[in-house]
């Protein structure tokens, strides 16, 4: 592998994307990456068997220059920090050091309102929120107790001057009933229009729902994802972003009467899991680029990046790397094994077929010659 060549060259995304703003008053450019995952196999992985520590540092190195160049960067942690024993599916408990490498990698904000929230009851609940303070991590979804979600919801974030509100709902725990104080966001759209007039109340520029729902393994949203996005649209809610389905589904934005986008993306994927199946073992880095002129802050672009996890075995122990698939794609002798190029090149084979078809507004970012740009295939005429 020769991992410093193309981490290098993948700073250069970020130069090309902003280079088109420049006349503009105020840009900023979010990035949103898809389910977090703590399979039992990325656990092992992750342990340094002499001194028992667990690192996951290396699980983000291929994507890190993207996701820290971003203005903001968003991801699911659809695991518990419940402390040990650490265990994944069906009940997840990773380790800290998880989180710690996220943060590391970049992402400044977790959502954990997912259908993994309550795995070790309120003790992981509170655990994770406790963990997620004390490594500086802002994050939303659930709480300690209600009187927290009041006071902490939504979370409002500010970057250069644009003030964004974010939202974070489930569609359910996995029957897990859990016992107050501590809180969980779950769908109700009667809620999240109360939710996002306070975001109103708040100005907030821009608010953002990211919600976990959809069923599991379909490419395509159910009728209850529309039903929900089309309420929440009718509430006010600006962008909304999707997990849970472990699949890639369409990425829409739509232009009302009056010219304004509202932006729903679907499903992201996996960002890093054990899944290994069809379809299941990648997914894709969101970008939107928000534009504040005078009294109005609108998306200006939109992109994606496809990632898919690659999993070799190096001295007998199996190893995760995330890598933005455009800049390997072109690279097989990386690889160790023409079978995991091969899988990479059917994730992006089925990827393409599904999003080049039924996208509108997103367009994935190609990477050549050191340097990432964007493929013109959806026609839509952003806010102005």
């Amino acid at each position: 592998m020769r991992p410093v060549k193309i981490i290098l060259s993948i700073v250069l995304f970020v130069t090309a994307w902003s280079a088109r703003s420049q006349d503009r008053d105020t840009v900023i450019t979010l990035i949103f990456a898809g389910d977090i995952m703590g399979h039992d196999g990325q656990i092992a992985s992750a342990l340094d068997d002499s001194t028992g520590t667990y690192s996951y540092d290396n699980v983000f190195r291929y994507i890190k220059p993207l996701v820290t160049e971003a203005d903001i960067a968003i991801g699911n942690l659809e695991v518990t920090l419940g402390g040990p024993p650490y265990k994944g599916y069906p009940a997840f408990s990773s380790p800290d050091a998880l989180a710690a490498a996220c943060r590391d990698a970049g992402f400044d904000i977790l959502v954990t309102a997912n259908n993994h929230a309550a795995d070790r009851s309120s003790i992981g609940i509170v655990r994770t929120i406790r963990v997620l303070d004390s490594l500086g991590i802002r994050h939303t979804g659930t709480w300690t107790s209600s009187e927290a979600r009041d006071t902490l919801s939504p979370l409002i974030t500010d970057s250069n001057g644009i003030s964004l509100a974010l939202l974070n709902y489930t569609y359910g725990t996995n029957g897990i009933v859990v016992p107050p104080p501590p809180t969980i966001a779950y769908i109700d759209t009667l809620r999240a229009d109360a939710d996002i007039r306070k975001a109103s109340a708040a100005e907030a520029d821009k608010t953002i729902i990211f919600i976990h729902w959809g069923t599991e393994y379909d490419t395509l949203p159910s009728v209850t994802q529309k039903q929900t996005a089309a309420a929440l649209k009718r509430s006010g809610a600006d962008i909304i972003i999707g997990s849970h389905p472990h699949v890639l589904q369409p990425m829409i934005i739509d232009v009302d009467s009056t010219g304004f986008c509202k932006t729903v993306v679907w499903s992201m994927g996996n960002l890093v899991s054990n899944q290994r199946l069809r379809r299941r073992d990648g997914g894709a880095m969101v970008f939107i680029e928000l534009t504040a002129r005078g009294d109005t802050t609108f998306v200006s672009d939109a992109g994606y990046i496809l990632t898919w996890v690659y999993k070799p075995v190096v001295e007998g122990k199996a190893k995760y790397y995330i890598l933005p698939c455009a800049a390997f794609e072109n690279n097989p002798d990386f690889f160790l094994s023409s079978s995991h190029y091969d899988a990479m090149m059917l994730f992006i084979k089925d990827a393409r077929r599904l999003l080049d078809s039924e996208n509108r507004g997103f367009s994935e970012l190609t990477f050549c010659e050191g340097d990432w740009t964007r493929v013109e295939k959806n026609n839509v005429q952003f806010e102005e």
